[in-house]
């Protein structure tokens, strides 16, 4: 007697919905292209146009690669998916602009237990719009479904992104010289760092319906709502003030997971410490509303999250007014926040204790 067939669908694989999430996803992801984009999503690689590279005395492709961590839980917990696509994005886009390089295009990995063609677009609609923010294409990626291995509601994001500079242009950690100013733009909260502890405090034990109540220390806001505002991404208005400004913005700081304390420090030669003046930039009340709920140390507080800075420039100091008023007309609230010292490559802190002002 014959033993039954046992299709790839009764395995827990639809194909036909995968079909009909790349018929979903076409539009958006046609709207990031860029003229650069050779051909279209389907084939078995993404191609891209580098005839631009030609006019550069000395092209260097710079790539960039991350996730959005454990922040996906609470997008899942309150069924919230169309900006999570956004923070993928801005952690790749805005670590190579940290080079001063030009993100050119991404790629994306999703993967999830049970393929939902609508839930799909609207994960991938976050994605296209990230790019659209950093004036990247999205010209390729993968939809994974993984049944036994994730549960059917779960999902995960990655995502990858290559940029390109020149390298007489690149931003360079080993041009910083004491005196050079710090000059940081404001986060939009916690963008994608920091969430094992913040779900800790403020998600667990709590249903989607409680995390929905407007809280007045949240300016009226949610948890869920304040928690999942999207990643900020630096990339045109920082490019805007690179073009304008040749050569007065020294390094770059993209401050994600460890805080000031341990990515500030990644944008100085060993022989300077950035010397950050507390108190003279606001902190968002959802990242105090976290540090308080988990009883953080000032210090530790600063070496988790963003405290409210999500990119810092080191500029100049002779040219530290002409970057200012170049990030103002990008659309920015710069923030002068700090000095480079003497020293030996780390961060230190001044008016200790005026974090949330004095």
């Amino acid at each position: 007697m014959a033993e039954e067939q046992v299709t790839y669908a009764q395995a827990g694989v639809d194909i036909e919905e995968g079909a009909r999430a790349v018929d979903a996803i076409k539009g958006v992801v046609h709207s990031t292209y860029r003229p650069e984009v050779v051909g279209d999503i389907g084939g078995f690689g993404g191609l891209f146009s580098l005839a631009a590279a030609k006019a550069m005395d000395d092209p260097l492709l710079v790539s960039g690669t991350d996730g959005v961590g454990t922040k996906l839980k609470l997008a899942q917990l309150v069924g919230k998916h169309d900006t999570v696509g956004i923070d993928l994005v801005a952690m790749c886009a805005n670590d190579i602009l940290a080079t001063g390089a030009e993100p050119l295009f991404f790629l994306d990995y999703v993967a999830v237990g049970k393929l939902d063609a609508d839930a799909m677009a609207k994960i991938v609609g976050g994605i296209s719009e990230g790019c659209r923010q950093a004036g990247c294409a999205l010209i390729g990626g993968e939809m994974a479904e993984h049944p036994g291995v994730m549960d059917p509601d779960d999902y995960d994001l990655s995502g990858f992104c290559v940029g390109l500079v020149d390298r007489p242009k690149m931003l360079d950690p080993q041009s910083v010289r004491e005196g050079d100013v710090l000059v940081g733009l404001a986060s939009s909260g916690l963008h994608s760092n920091g969430y094992s502890l913040a779900r800790k405090v403020c998600v667990e034990g709590r249903t989607a319906e409680e995390l929905s109540v407007p809280v007045e220390a949240l300016g009226g806001q949610s948890v869920a709502e304040a928690l999942l505002a999207p990643t900020r991404i630096y990339v045109k208005p920082v490019r805007a003030v690179l073009d304008a400004c040749p050569d007065a913005v020294r390094a770059l700081a993209h401050i994600t997971g460890g805080g000031i304390t341990e990515n500030l420090n990644r944008a100085l030669p060993e022989a300077c410490d950035a010397v950050v003046e507390l108190g003279s930039w606001p902190v968002p009340p959802v990242v105090r509303h976290v540090c308080d709920a988990a009883r953080l140390s000032e210090a530790e507080a600063l070496k988790t999250f963003n405290m409210g800075l999500g990119l810092v420039l080191i500029v100049d100091p002779a040219r530290a007014d002409e970057v200012r008023d170049a990030l103002v007309a990008a659309g920015e609230t710069p923030y002068r926040v700090g000095s480079v010292a003497a020293g030996s490559g780390v961060v230190r802190y001044e008016s200790e204790g005026s974090l949330y002002g004095a």
